[in-house]
């Protein structure tokens, strides 16, 4: 006697269902259950990857600013409650914090902000590129304050300031990368698209090392010309190690006004050269700081990710969280 083929809940649901169609009867069970199944799907996660909070309190968390020594105070308040609040109206699952540069070094915030929403919250942190013990410290905050990597700055140190950005591709600077290797960490660059043949050259010879470039490399598209810099970012595509944040684009796009419809088409181009799985979703500043900021809403920019039109659905839910969730560590 042959073997009946297997016939799995679902594929019985739906033949069912069809023979029923065909019939012009459905029976009410089996609508009612496959639509329980449904609802018991788990939703897909939607994951801010670029989250900048700071203290309101800076005798607890002062405010240090490397680059500006008259700094007193942030000029708006963003503190995680605002973020926390923003991420409950719109569904977003989890964020992953970007320490602000008003609080300089010290990462007390962030790590505490993690410490108190640690199933929803990942953070990373700054560490100053040229301190001699710059792998040390990365090893001091990923290990004995969980922050899951560090955010540096090259795009503050062009044209011989603060320094000059020979740190970038330096030789001592070999070791915070093979730092980073050991201990899972990722380093997201905030970085000019000039300065990224420097950094092409560690991503080479670090392939084990994972990195983002926030807001498309703050690309100028307004611009004269921004083809040769765009070649650039898009040159950093043939790294399996490199993710792309689809981010900032008030300050990328030639016209500055949402929904940045003249950017569509340097995105699409980001999107063919990169592919979904290495884009990211992120957007700056909780609550009313990003209007304060000129920013748009948070409902807004996911609603931004979901109607580019070289996105798919399938796109849309991996850049909104799916590949953050696989670079992070989240639960899904």
């Amino acid at each position: 006697m042959p073997r009946m083929p297997r016939v799995n809940r679902r594929s019985f649901v739906k033949a069912a269902a069809q023979s029923a169609t065909a019939l012009g009867v459905l029976p009410t069970s089996l609508l009612l259950s496959d639509r329980a199944d449904a609802a018991t799907s788990p939703k897909p996660p939607l994951i801010d990857t670029h989250m900048h909070v700071w203290a309101n309190d800076p005798k607890r968390y002062p405010f240090p600013h490397p680059y500006q020594n008259d700094f007193k105070d942030a000029p708006h308040e963003g503190t995680v409650e605002m973020l926390i609040d923003d991420m409950e109206q719109y569904g977003c699952t989890h964020a992953v914090l970007v320490q602000v540069i008003y609080h300089g070094w010290d990462n007390t915030y962030v790590v505490d902000c993690v410490k108190r929403y640690p199933q929803r919250l990942k953070a990373h942190g700054l560490i100053d590129p040229t301190d001699p013990k710059v792998a040390d410290k990365l090893e001091y905050w990923v290990k004995e304050h969980g922050l899951h990597g560090m955010r540096f700055s090259p795009i503050y140190y062009q044209n011989g300031n603060h320094g000059g950005d020979g740190w970038l591709d330096a030789e001592e600077t070999h070791r915070v990368w093979r730092k980073a290797e050991e201990l899972g960490a990722l380093f997201n660059f905030f970085i000019a698209p000039k300065q990224l043949p420097k950094l092409e050259k560690m991503v080479r010879a670090h392939p084990n090392v994972r990195i983002t470039l926030d807001h498309f490399s703050q690309m100028n598209l307004g611009d004269d010309d921004p083809e040769p810099d765009f070649r650039l970012l898009l040159g950093m595509a043939r790294y399996p190690n490199v993710f792309v944040k689809v981010s900032e684009l008030t300050s990328v796009s030639k016209s500055g006004k949402y929904p940045f419809k003249d950017a569509y088409p340097y995105v699409k181009r980001v999107y063919e050269a990169f592919g979904p799985d290495q884009l990211l979703f992120g957007t700056g500043y909780p609550g009313a700081a990003r209007a304060a900021y000129k920013r748009p809403t948070l409902g807004n920019e996911i609603e931004l990710i979901r109607r580019i039109p070289c996105f798919s659905e399938e796109d849309s839910e991996k850049i909104l969280g799916r590949n953050a969730a696989r670079a992070w560590g989240f639960e899904a």
